[in-house]
């Protein structure tokens, strides 16, 4: 796999996976930040400027106005000034403590006339009134950086200048009353550039708050994220394993289920064999016994009669005996895993004359059901390899690994295929006690082969 195509599959990967709470807050949170600083940041430096320009404009206006209007007293009795004033005016702007203040002056008259300016072909002209004029006929000094729009504008626009336009009202000595409005333009670069780095400042401010906002408001989401993350993979695991128990146990249940039925069919055959053999054996023994015994009652007994009633009784208790010692298990109590084993081992050469090959390993089980399965899977395995194997070799090994206990049984015998549907009691009954204990058996076997037969038992302590 090339390395393109692994990056690519990642991303694919990646771009298929719900962005996490922290990635879903820092997409929206910072969309949503973003747009209130803006906002914030627009009127901040809107209001800064503002104030800037307002307080400027207010002392300027009071400065311009203290000296100017002792001048223009003449217009509140008239819509004009005089040639002297207009000069004492222009001497005023020109050499007077204005001189190099200013870029450039006007008076207006009510009627938005021109009734003085320092570019002399203004005056007398009439021109439309503007917004920070009506402004300042109503008694509000006004100022903007304004677009110079107009015909009485032509001066400023060719300077080229930053200039800062203020309407100032002049008002009546007597009566305070607005009389006419001066208009003025100051040179205001400086306070441009001023203007310029409170805005950075102010930007900068803003964005940082900003941003640590997002930083910390990012950090605590994400902390409650990656919890959330973490106790969602964990209930996930939880379930995952929980529906993995579920199969389990559904299939513990159907084993379960399976072994009851086949266990009730094993125990309904081992009832009937036993009543076979009751029967077969020593019913009919005593039967024979009770016929010759009523010969014997009635005088129709022959000189052998009590002999034979008194085999026929022998055989039966024999008999009797013998059904008895299979179905009953020797004391167990007290015995290690490694002793039953031994016990059954010994009991087997005893009846059956052979020598078994041993490898038996300490076991440590104080189950009394283990040991009954143990003792029966022996009991059960040595005689089949003895009666129906034909085996001339058998051999037994028994471990204990990891808590779990093995034990098998070798011979060298003719083997066996072992069908389905075959009726026999030994070793389904076998394989039904091991799976009640959460053990398995397995039967290796082949005509002319061999067998072997391995049952492996979980936990050897359990009770």
């Amino acid at each position: 796999m090339t390395t393109r195509s692994f990056a690519g599959r990642q991303i694919i990967r990646l771009a298929g996976r719900r962005p996490t709470l922290a990635w879903q807050f820092a997409f929206a949170g910072t969309i949503v930040l973003l747009l209130g600083m803006l906002l914030i940041g627009l009127w901040v430096t809107s209001k800064i400027e503002d104030a800037a320009v307002r307080n400027m404009a207010s002392g300027t206006a009071l400065y311009v106005a203290g000296i100017v209007s002792p001048l223009t007293q003449d217009l509140a009795n008239g819509s004009s000034l005089s040639e002297n004033t207009q000069q004492k005016i222009l001497d005023t702007l020109n050499q007077g403590p204005l001189r190099g203040e200013l870029f450039s002056f006007k008076i207006w008259g009510r009627d938005n006339t021109i009734v003085f300016s320092s570019e002399p072909g203004l005056i007398g002209k009439r021109f439309e009134g503007s917004i920070g004029l009506s402004t300042a006929f109503n008694g509000t000094v006004h100022a903007a950086f304004d677009n110079l729009e107009g015909e009485e504008h032509e001066e400023e626009k060719r300077s080229g200048q930053i200039l800062l336009e203020i309407h100032s009202p002049i008002r009546d000595a007597v009566s305070g009353k607005v009389i006419a409005v001066a208009e003025f333009y100051e040179r205001s670069a400086d306070l441009m550039a001023e203007l310029d780095n409170v805005r950075h400042e102010s930007w900068l401010v803003v964005a940082s708050v900003t941003a640590g906002m997002l930083v910390l408001l990012f950090g605590i989401v994400a902390k409650g994220s990656h919890l959330i993350e973490e106790q969602k993979h964990a209930l996930h695991a939880q379930v995952t394993e929980l529906s993995r128990m579920l199969e389990v146990n559904k299939g513990l249940r159907r084993r379960i289920d399976q072994a009851t039925q086949r266990t009730a069919a094993l125990n309904e055959r081992y009832l009937r064999r036993i009543s076979a053999e009751l029967h077969d054996g020593p019913a009919q023994l005593l039967g024979f016994a009770a016929l010759r015994l009523e010969a014997i009652r009635t005088g129709r007994a022959r000189d052998d009669d009590e002999a034979m009633v008194q085999h026929s009784i022998d055989e039966a208790v024999k008999e009797i005996r013998g059904i008895c010692r299979g179905l009953t298990l020797p004391e167990l109590e007290g015995l290690s895993g490694d002793d039953v084993v031994r016990r059954v081992i010994a009991t087997h050469e005893k009846h059956s004359g052979r020598s078994i090959h041993v490898d038996i390993d300490p076991l440590q089980v104080t189950s009394q059901a283990i040991k009954i399965c143990l003792y029966r899977f022996l009991q059960e395995t040595l005689s089949n390899a003895t009666r129906h194997a034909q085996a001339d070799e058998i051999a037994v090994s028994a471990a204990d690994k990891s808590g779990d206990i093995t034990i098998s049984v070798r011979d060298n015998g003719i083997g066996f295929v072992r069908r389905d549907d075959e009726d026999g009691l030994g070793l389904a009954g076998l394989e039904e006690r091991v799976a009640g204990l959460g053990g398995r058996l397995e039967i290796v076997s082949a005509v002319g082969s061999g067998t072997s037969i391995i049952m492996t038992l979980p936990g050897g302590t359990t009770s």
